[in-house]
Order: structure tokens, then C-alpha cells, then sequence
């Protein structure tokens, strides 16, 4: 079976500081149907945003931030884990830092241990380790995680769900007009260096990372679409009846 990897960030996992259950188990019945075709990886944030829901402190802080996604990971993979029992999917941890993709050993490890969970039927849930890592061990956002566990299990294709139906000309909270690239084979000039614009609190990225995850695919001709993840219509349509409605393609030359 072809490989994915599914993404999804805090924007839509999260609502009013706590997990938004609808939108959750909207993403697993997805999923679910996704497995009978593919094998899915999935790369989730929110474990921040979930830890805020227990413990007031300040995420600015770095401590604070590590607080928080401590807190956050038991609460948001019970969440997963109630739903997918709904689909009798077994699901599995796997926290990880930039310097696990630096290091073949540590790469080699973590692949092996993804693809024994695939082999077997049970989905990886992948997330980057807040918790006892440094900020120089850290990607900073799930968009560079996503792009690069991708690569390194030679998925066919990664998927954002996003708080966006895409990647515009320009931006279409300012400009009414602005219109959607269908697919796209290089990133813009300069639009990598544009400012970040997370519109979610607990976000990290805005659509700059998101161009950054695409540009490092596209370097190793490897696909990236980039969809709403609040509806999951098109994320549907282009994966499981390969029709191309909504969303942006970032797909290499031929």
C-alpha cells in the first residue's frame, strides 16, 4: 500500500483551549477510511493548546511551553485514542526532535519503528518531543516535522490540514479577490522569507511554514497538498476519489 502522512495543526484540532471533539473525530473518520486504502501516518499538534486546559501558565516561557505540552499529551492522545476505538484502530505514540533525522542511527531507528506499527496494522502518531528537548533539538512547528518524517518513510505524499483551503496569490483575508493556486511545481520567489502568521494562539507557523515543508518536498520530488482541514471535503475527495476540488498541489516537474 502507499504511504501518507496526515497533518493537523492546533488551529483545528483546538477550540476555545480545549480539544474541539467534533473536528477530531471528523479527522478519524478520515482516517479510517483512508487505512482501507493507504497506510496513514498521522502528525498532530495541539498537545500545547490540550495542557492549557489544565494548567494556566505562561506558553511564552519555554518552561511554560514545556509545562503545557506535558500536561497535553496524555489528554490529547486519550482523545485520540477514544475515538479510534470507535474504528478499532490501535494507535502508538512517537515523539521526536530534529536531531533524530540527523543521525542515521537514530533515523533508522524510528523508521523501523514505523514501519513494524504499519506491518501490524497500528497507527503512528508522531509529535515533536517539547518536553525534554532544547530549542536547537527542536523543528520549531509540525509542518517541518510532518515534511521530514515524510521523507525519511518515503511517503507518497504529505497532507496539511489547515486553517486554509490553500495557498492564495494573495492573502484572502485582505483581498477579496485573491485567487487559489490549484497546483503549484516551484514556491513563489520570496515567499519564504514573509513574515510568519499563525492566526491560532497556540499555532507556530502560518503559511510560511507550511511553504518551507512544501519547498523541502519539492527538493526531493515529493508531493505535498495543502487543504482545509476544518472541512474535511477535499482532503476526501483528493485521496480517495482523486478528484481535485479545493486545496493546493505542490508536486515536482516532470
Amino acid at each position: 500500500m502507499k504511504r501518507i502522512v496526515i497533518k493537523v495543526g492546533s488551529a483545528v484540532l483546538t477550540e476555545n483551549n480545549q480539544i474541539a471533539k467534533e473536528r477530531m473525530l471528523n479527522l478519524v473518520t478520515l482516517i479510517a477510511h483512508l487505512k482501507k486504502k493507504y497506510d496513514v501516518v498521522l502528525v498532530t499538534s495541539g498537545a500545547v493548546a490540550a495542557g492549557y486546559a489544565a494548567l494556566k501558565v505562561d506558553k511564552s516561557k519555554q518552561i511554560g511551553k514545556k509545562a503545557l505540552a506535558a500536561a497535553g499529551q496524555p489528554i490529547l492522545m486519550t482523545s485520540y485514542k477514544k475515538k479510534f476505538d470507535i474504528y478499532n484502530i490501535d494507535t502508538a505514540q512517537i515523539l521526536l526532535t530534529e536531531d533524530d533525522f540527523d543521525s542515521r542511527k537514530r533515523t533508522k531507528m524510528f523508521q523501523e519503528i514505523i514501519n513494524a506499527h504499519l506491518d501490524n496494522d497500528i497507527l503512528p502518531i508522531v509529535n515533536e518531543n517539547d518536553i525534554t528537548s532544547t530549542p536547537e533539538q527542536l523543528f520549531g512547528d509540525n509542518d517541518q516535522l510532518s515534511a521530514n518524517v515524510a521523507y525519511a518513510i518515503d511517503a507518497e505524499i504529505l497532507v496539511i490540514l489547515s486553517d486554509i483551503d490553500g495557498y492564495y496569490d494573495a492573502n484572502p483575508d485582505k483581498h477579496k479577490n485573491a485567487k487559489l493556486h490549484k497546483v503549484l511545481h516551484e514556491i513563489p520567489k520570496d515567499a519564504l522569507n514573509e513574515e510568519y502568521t499563525p492566526k491560532n494562539p497556540f499555532a507556530t507557523g502560518g503559511i510560511v511554514t507550511k511553504l518551507m515543508a512544501a519547498n523541502f518536498l519539492l527538493n526531493y520530488n515529493k508531493k505535498m497538498f495543502l487543504c482545509n482541514g476544518f472541512d474535511l471535503s477535499s482532503a476526501e475527495s483528493f485521496l480517495l476519489q482523486g478528484e481535485h476540488t479545493l486545496g493546493t498541489l505542490f508536486e515536482p516537474k516532470v
